[in-house]
């Protein structure tokens, strides 16, 4: 059997990274499965993308497409591939643009796509909402990381072949802890701190939403650790004002992208996590720290209901009452799995 994965973006590449794993482990022992890695670009610099592929130990692309974040850019340099290598799969995940450019290729070149992370919902409008609905319409196989995911899925008529298997980023989680980190000592923190990270659209191409997290961010009395998204950065860099927020709030200190194992080790360490990104939600939960986020809905809705996560948007007073009111719930989430997510997909896959 044959699988293109299709992978663009930070949270892909770690999620590939445990199902090429599994992949290897069945190889090994009975599943003659093959899969090739095609690498759109969406993500391309070294921060953003390679240092996880070295890290985590990710197979090298058999493709880089270079193609930054546009869909149609992507479909029309990923037909030609899957039309020359008819693969029996293709395998997309989450919600980004490469996971909608991957699933219509696909779609186009009719080969089965298996959805990793499928039934997500957060009924809005924004690209990332319309790219899982999209996904899940066309996939053949879809592997929901909760029952909520599934109920989603059920409530629009798909019920075939949906599969809950856990959340493959705890499978990660499990395994970054085994993963040396010397990003404390790096930046010679001392004193207890707050993580936040921002880059969604719908924060960043808004200034006046911008301008609220940092206003935000600047009057809290406390360490801010600020790891950089090249989208945040570019923004900040085109407007005066917003340069100038940063600049004067001395409690923000502004870090360059950082890889899997720092990221994890500073969301394990942080008092708590302020961000507007779904993966990183979940990955504050998987290292028991409290999370902030920077939106008024989330697809994890299971880390609000069990008081792990605190909706906030941008509202300034919001963001500062929830960092001063922050606690640490003792309830549990068991919908995540048990670190066995990558190797469920895998053995259903084989058994195509």
């Amino acid at each position: 059997m044959r699988i293109i994965t299709i992978i663009g973006a930070r949270p892909q590449f770690i999620k590939a990274a445990m199902l090429s794993q599994a992949i290897r482990q069945r190889q090994a022992e009975d599943c003659p499965i093959q899969e090739k890695i095609l690498h759109t670009g969406q993500h391309y610099d070294y921060e953003m993308s390679d240092i996880f592929f070295t890290e985590l130990g990710i197979p090298a692309p058999a493709w880089h497409l270079g193609c930054s974040t546009s869909v149609d850019e992507m479909v029309q340099n990923i037909i030609p591939i899957l039309q020359e290598e008819r693969p029996d799969m293709v395998v997309v995940y989450g919600d980004t643009n490469s996971t909608l450019a991957g699933a219509l290729a696909a779609s186009h070149c009719n080969i089965p796509i298996a959805h990793i992370e499928a039934g997500l919902r957060s009924y809005t409008d924004m690209a990332e909402e319309h790219n899982r609905v999209a996904t899940d319409r066309l996939a053949h196989w879809l592997f929901c990381p909760t029952s909520t995911a599934v109920d989603n899925l059920h409530k629009e008529g798909i019920t075939q072949r949906v599969y809950q298997v856990g959340d493959i980023m705890y499978d990660a989680a499990i395994q970054v802890g085994l993963m040396p980190s010397s990003i404390l000592d790096r930046l010679d923190i001392s004193a207890p701190y707050l993580l936040a990270t921002v880059h969604r659209a719908e924060n960043t191409d808004r200034t006046e939403r911008l301008a609220h997290i940092l206003t935000a961010f600047a009057r809290l009395n406390r360490l801010i650790i600020l790891p950089l998204h090249p989208r945040t950065r570019k923004v900040i860099s085109a407007h005066p004002e917003l340069q100038q927020l940063l600049q004067q709030a001395a409690n923000i200190r502004v870090i360059d992208s950082v890889g899997y194992a720092d990221i994890a080790t500073l969301e394990k360490n942080a008092y708590c996590i302020l961000t507007d990104s779904g993966g990183i939600q979940k990955e504050a939960y998987f290292h028991r720290t409290p999370c902030i986020t920077l939106r008024e809905e989330t697809e994890w809705v299971e880390t609000v209901q069990t008081g792990w996560n605190t909706l906030v948007g941008t509202d300034i007073h919001r963001i500062l009452s929830a960092v001063n009111n922050v606690r640490r719930p003792q309830q549990e989430i068991t919908e995540y799995g048990s670190g066995t997510t990558a190797r469920q997909i895998v053995d259903i896959l084989c058994a195509f």
